[in-house]
């Protein structure tokens, strides 16, 4: 004790530099206490006192205390209970636990630490010592304490990205609905043939689109496109494309040319690839790039026209389920400014099918991560061969799930379909 009251020398305020700001001293010797408590309040701290277990549980019901120095030996609840019941209360922030004890066995010194004490001092305390032992736990608060406000931090941050990603979230099913929404139709029948589409981004919006439009009494435009990468960008130019192939608005329709006041006359499938690589280039001056497959179905003769611009091999499935792939590839649209397109022809018998397919069916990958490439896909085609339209479709992703083990497809799925004069 004389060591204590010797010491004459001031610290900083811990007011200014420290995390301890009150201590609460809990001594059943009214004469320890006012010492331990004067030398305390003269270095700056702000000092509680209490004379047992019983008292110092109920003042830090009201008090916000950073530091504990207590006696172990008390009447009644001694510094050891004390400790464990400060230990199981409900506090928002750690309370640093100092043990006054003569006891110097290991075994003692293992007991305290096991109910939450921090650290321990000889009584008497020497005021160098104690300064240390409050200094070293005002360090370890200062560091739990950053580490919580870092945590809350973290929190706060991790909640605010939680709510930006569920309003993303919402903004993508809802773009998605849109994007679906480009494709007007499923399906419509044109008398001699029917034309079936499907769609399924691989997330949310994708980059493929496919679509069907009258081009005059006789003829019908089919297409297929797969913009190159996947998200909101990919999604976006296709919504711009699906403006330049719409049957609504022949105007702005670019297989179509204007001839005369409501008089529009289609243009080439090889001139349309060419007039859309021209305004990739000049207009949306896009790093991305697209496939297609656009093809006029004359529906008196069963001839189509196409013009085939990178995009996989349209699959001809004959009326007793035999398949060839037609179609030689091309450059894709927007790549290279000046590309030149061809177009090939063929003619559709009754009970023939002719598809334009997005990659995501050949590219689809097995659990041996084979992938299930023209061979595979022409075997689920001709296993399905007596569906039509929908349940065609329906069917198709239903082997390629059984094929890659789930539905969560990597690629994109579409596929634009027309059956001539089949069976009804």
């Amino acid at each position: 004790m004389s060591a204590l009251v010797a010491q004459n020398a001031q610290p900083e305020d811990p007011r200014d530099t420290g995390v301890v700001q009150t201590i609460l001293v809990v001594d059943d010797s009214r004469a320890q206490r006012r010492v331990l408590g004067a030398s305390l309040s003269r270095q700056g701290y702000n000092v509680i006192e209490a004379a047992g277990g019983e008292e110092a549980l109920a003042l830090l019901e009201s008090e916000d205390v950073d530091l504990i120095l207590s006696d172990w030996m008390m009447p009644g609840m001694d510094g050891l209970e004390l400790c464990q019941q400060f230990r199981a209360m409900e506090r928002e922030k750690y309370g640093y636990f100092i043990l006054l004890t003569s006891k110097t066995e290991k075994g003692a010194v293992a007991q305290g630490l096991d109910v939450g004490a921090d650290d321990f001092l000889s009584k008497p305390p020497n005021a160098e010592e104690l300064r240390a032992r409050i200094n070293a736990g005002d360090r370890i608060l200062r560091m739990q304490r950053e580490l919580q406000e870092k945590n809350r931090l973290v929190s706060a941050t991790l909640a605010e990205i939680s709510s930006l990603y569920d309003n993303l979230d919402r903004d993508l099913i809802e773009a998605r609905e849109m994007q679906q929404a480009l494709v007007r139709e499923r399906f419509r029948d044109f008398g001699k043939a029917e034309v079936s589409v499907m769609l399924k981004p691989c997330g949310h919006v994708g980059g493929d689109l496919v679509g069907f439009f009258r081009l005059d009494e006789h003829r019908v435009a089919v297409y297929s496109i797969d913009v190159s990468g996947h998200g909101i960008a990919s999604a976006l130019l296709t919504a711009r494309l699906a403006s330049y192939l719409s049957e609504g608005s022949p105007e702005h329709n670019v297989a179509l040319k204007r001839v005369a006041d409501g008089v529009y006359f289609p243009r080439p499938p090889q001139s349309v690839a060419r007039l859309l690589n021209e305004i990739m280039h000049d207009e949306i001056e896009s790093d991305h790039y697209f496939t297609l497959l656009l093809g006029y179905l004359d529906l008196r003769t069963g001839e189509v026209e196409m013009t085939q611009c990178g995009h996989p091999n349209p699959m001809l499935m004959r009326a007793d389920g035999a398949v060839e792939y037609v179609g030689e590839g091309g450059m894709p649209v927007g790549l290279i400014p000046g590309a030149e397109y061809d177009s090939f022809s063929l003619r559709l018998q009754p009970g023939e099918r002719l598809m334009f397919y997005s990659d995501g069916f050949t590219e689809c990958e097995g659990d041996d991560g084979e992938q299930l490439e023209e061979a595979g896909f022409e075997e689920i085609a001709q296993r399905n061969k007596d569906l039509a339209g929908a349940d065609f479709f329906q069917a198709l992703t239903w082997d390629l799930d059984l094929f890659c083990g789930t539905q969560d497809f990597p690629d994109d799925l579409s596929c634009a379909m027309i059956e001539y004069q089949r069976d009804r």
